[in-house]
């Protein structure tokens, strides 16, 4: 799976056969491969190269890519933030091959075939960079590397130099797409550990911090940082993850939503605050690092000259709906927005807090009560007359009710045409999927809204549920 320095200048190599590596040097010395704990050290080590930009790739089993993108300047340029990212790894007892280029095949082939352990390439120049490397450099098949090679061509400037038809004919179209990669000719998409955002703001000290009062003063100047660019930008965002790299290289992130698109920096960091008591600086804090997702555009508001300001239902409730929500979660804090559906369960959704809900509404017609039970619940010792008229009395939860006012029956089925599993064969509804339902008032001014399950057939006793209840 891997040799070490040692080992490659005995020219040893990767995939070898152990017996034939044994062979040759037989004071070797192996250790049994161990693919997942790799595969999570991978990881860990893409998540703390946030620090450097927001969008991180993994490339196994061994390589990752990074999309600087607009962070480079953070760092006075890409040969000082290559140069930053190799003294940190260096400290820990980590050492790579790195390139810089315009596309992720072009600074894969020079990382691994490159001359040198620090490769940039300039804008537009991955053409000559990569044309003295072997074909393998592209990222090809086993197969198909070794099958160019055994036609004379050594380098990936004589592939490129062929006919584009006829290289895709004899090689396939993977070759020729792998070099359009390379080259710039076509994209390619990337997996990222983390959706990437260009909204990113960095914050380096100069000695480690610790202090919760220090976190908080970070907190607000990193978020004062991005949020002046996204009012520049005409931005507001509605996700904000701050992250503290500590000096043992571990991340922790701390997460908070709004309600609707914000770039106030200090009602970022009031949400923030709560959440700082959860972090362990370790050894010490070196690094912040605050991303913004879920951006959109975000139009200006003028304050008034005096002091009232006019705002909306939205606008003044949106600061107590975001301390809610990042105190008990998203999924605990909504509202109920109406659904196109006469089925009862099936008539309202939960839906976000202060977003504008879709002017349909319920029927004035036909009133729902304002509690519905989440499952309907059974009623005992019902009497009704036969066969449509509303319950005279009923028992439920150990109390007997006698009927004073009744309304009814509105008769519901299911929705066959939905192809629901409550629809059955030949287009015809189950019969206990029909319900009668009744607006009953009892004589202590308790009004119910019951339901007798399928139509009232002679031989089958009938069956009533309560399904809420309107105050």
């Amino acid at each position: 799976m891997a040799v070490d320095p040692a080992a490659g200048r005995l020219r040893l190599y990767p995939g070898q056969k152990a017996t034939d590596a044994m062979a040759l040097v037989p004071e070797l010395i192996t250790a049994e491969a161990e693919p997942e704990p790799d595969q999570a050290a991978l990881k860990a080590l893409s998540d703390w190269c946030v620090r450097f930009s927001p969008a991180v790739a993994i490339d196994a089993p061994d390589g990752l890519f990074l999309d600087i993108t607009g962070v480079a300047h953070l760092w006075g340029g890409e040969a000082a933030m290559l140069g930053d990212l190799r003294a940190r790894l260096g400290a820990n007892g980590l050492f790579f091959r790195a390139a810089v280029a315009d596309t992720p095949g072009a600074a894969w082939a020079l990382a691994h075939y490159g001359g040198t352990a620090d490769i940039l390439v300039a804008p537009g120049e991955q053409g000559e960079a990569l044309a003295p490397l072997p074909p393998a450099a592209l990222r090809l098949s086993p197969e198909a590397a070794a099958q160019i090679q055994r036609l004379g061509l050594r380098t990936v400037g004589q592939l490129a130099a062929l006919p584009r038809a006829p290289l895709a004919r004899r090689f396939g179209a993977e070759t020729l797409a792998r070099l359009d990669q390379a080259l710039g000719r076509a994209k390619e998409a990337l997996t990222f550990r983390r959706p990437p955002t260009p909204w990113f703001a960095r914050a380096a000290f100069a000695e480690p911090i610790s202090t919760p009062e220090d976190l908080g003063r970070v907190s607000l100047d990193i978020a004062g940082t991005l949020c002046a660019r996204l009012e520049r930008e005409g931005k507001g965002a509605r996700r904000f993850e701050l992250s503290f790299h500590r000096l043992d290289g571990r991340a922790q992130t701390l997460s908070i939503g709004l309600s609707v698109a914000g770039r106030d920096p200090v009602r970022i960091a009031k949400l923030m605050a709560p959440k700082l008591e959860s972090v362990d600086p370790g050894f010490g804090i070196e690094v912040a690092t605050l991303a913004a997702h879920g951006v959109e555009p975000l139009s200006g508001r003028q304050i008034r000259l005096d002091s009232l300001r006019e705002t909306t239902p939205q606008e003044a409730l949106a600061p107590l709906v975001d301390r809610l929500i990042n105190r008990l979660g998203e999924d605990r804090v909504w509202k109920t927005a109406p659904v196109e559906s006469h089925v009862p369960e099936r008539s309202a959704a939960p839906a976000p807090p202060l977003t504008p809900v879709a002017p349909q509404a319920w029927d004035p017609e036909r009133p729902r009560p304002l509690r519905l039970f989440r499952r309907p619940e059974l009623v005992e010792q019902v009497i009704a007359p036969v066969p449509d008229d509303p319950p005279l009395q009923f028992r439920w939860r150990g109390l007997l009710h006698r009927v004073r006012r009744a309304e009814g029956p509105e008769r519901i089925a299911s929705e066959w045409w939905k192809g629901t599993p409550d629809a059955v064969t030949e287009g015809q509804v189950r019969v206990d999927q029909i319900r009668d339902y009744y607006r009953v008032e009892d004589e202590t001014g308790q009004r119910f809204w019951l339901y007798r399950a399928g139509p009232y057939q002679a031989d089958t006793p009938a069956r009533w549920w309560l399904h809420g209840v309107f105050g």
